[in-house]
């Protein structure tokens, strides 16, 4: 199903399932307001999210947040056609503000409420710009999933594989915290490396065999503090392990991406979520692509990290299709796509 004018549907979209509080009001596929208030500085200092700090921000800056964007988009919720909201995955107190707030909003103007999954939102998100024809690879990689989905139509989603341990995003936070960079790692990390080589250092790539579209990264991260412990920073600069270590993880990404692809007879590849942000991944993944004979598609960087365009845009394909989620609607901190 693709949004048309003639089907266009104005959709409130909520997202807190970390730590951006985002709200967005699409019509059909015009972004009329796009609304994203970080807590970078609220976590930096802890080298990662804190869930409860997470929390107790969305509680604080929900309602301006969703008030911002209505009026950035000139609109009201009585004119809207329906409130979709990330339910799941992530952090389940987070979580419950969007959908308790949602519900509220939903029963209050007599408005459809949309559960949107967070993973869907990020694979469907480069479809709002491009047009990608199913079936599709889709690469998913973010602070907290790294997996591989085969997209054959709208909803129909298949699982082939995850990471075993460490998502990707979770890797380069990690690493940008035993280097004393700062938060979120995967950004300082992906500037770092502009001015390094990729090619000083040799971190160890993990080569799963028993599951071929898996993902590992606790062992890189445990190399990289191995070298860090018996060299310190005195012998490469620090562009330099950054780039060698950004290195490894888009290796270890690209790699399984191009073997699923080419087993499986896929032509196009999507990569999605907050590491498809990332420079390098970005150039690799194409390039690589090029010389295989594959289409990629990456959304663009508004669309990469986490946002409510794209709930409010999964949201108006299910509304669309009438779906609606009952006042009972509740958060899963591990809903499965």
């Amino acid at each position: 199903m693709t949004l048309s004018p003639s089907n266009a549907l104005s959709i409130l979209g909520i997202e807190t399932s970390c730590d951006d509080t985002a709200a967005a009001v699409l019509h059909g596929k015009q972004i009329l307001a796009n609304v994203v208030s970080s807590q970078d500085e609220v976590h930096g200092p802890y080298g990662g999210v804190v869930p409860e700090l997470a929390s107790r921000h969305h509680i604080r800056n929900i309602v301006p947040i969703i008030d911002q964007a209505l009026s950035t988009a000139g609109t009201s919720l009585e004119q809207l056609d329906g409130i979709a909201v990330t339910c799941g995955p992530g952090l389940v107190g987070s979580l419950l503000v969007g959908v308790s707030l949602a519900k509220a909003l939903a029963t209050a103007k007599g408005l459809p409420l949309i559960g949107v999954n967070h993973l869907e939102g990020h694979l469907l998100a480069v479809l709002l710009e491009q047009e990608v024809a199913f079936p599709f690879l889709c690469l998913l990689v973010s602070g907290g999933h790294t997996c591989l989905y085969r997209a054959r139509d709208w909803g129909d989603y298949q699982l082939l594989g995850g990471t075993r341990d460490d998502a990707a995003g979770e890797a380069f936070d990690k690493a940008a915290k035993m280097l004393g960079l700062g938060y979120p790692g995967g950004r300082v990390i992906d500037k770092l490396a502009q001015n390094g080589d990729p090619a000083a250092l040799r971190f160890p790539r993990a080569h799963l065999k028993t599951d071929t579209y898996s993902f590992s990264f606790s062992g890189l991260k445990t190399a990289l503090r191995h070298f860090l412990q018996a060299q310190g920073r005195t012998t490469y600069r620090d562009e330099d392990i950054a780039a060698s270590y950004q290195e490894a993880v888009i290796d270890m990404l690209v790699e399984p991406t191009l073997r699923a692809a080419r087993d499986l007879g896929l032509e196009r590849v999507v990569v999605s979520g907050g590491v498809s942000a990332n420079s390098r991944l970005r150039k690799r993944m194409t390039a690589a692509g090029e010389q295989c004979g594959l289409r990629v598609f990456v959304p663009s960087l508004k669309l990469c990290t986490d946002n409510a365009v794209m709930i409010a845009f999964a949201g108006a394909w299910r509304l669309a299709r009438g779906q609606r989620a009952a006042l009972q609607l509740n958060a899963s901190a591990t809903l499965r796509l």
